[in-house]
């Protein structure tokens, strides 16, 4: 819920995590833009019907983006 108070700035930050949250992300099982939040940190696809662990207003987080990388990197070597 907007309100008028508590300033311009939290406004800002509030609507931008809001529209994160209600945005389609990219389906990292079948490539398909079309995974939504179905709840807290939870995602589904709507066409393969793939559940996930995410981030609460996105898909996925800075840690989680590093933790793959590195993750990938050792499965390399």
């Amino acid at each position: 819920m907007r309100t008028p108070r508590y300033g311009s700035k939290i406004r800002k930050l509030y609507d931008a995590a809001d529209a994160q949250k209600r945005e389609k992300y990219v389906c990292p099982r079948c490539g398909k833009k079309n995974v939504k939040r179905i709840s807290n940190a939870i995602w589904q696809c709507r066409s393969c019907d793939a559940k996930i662990a995410g981030g609460t207003y996105t898909l996925t987080t800075g840690v989680g983006e590093v933790a793959n990388r590195i993750i990938k990197e050792y499965s390399k070597a």
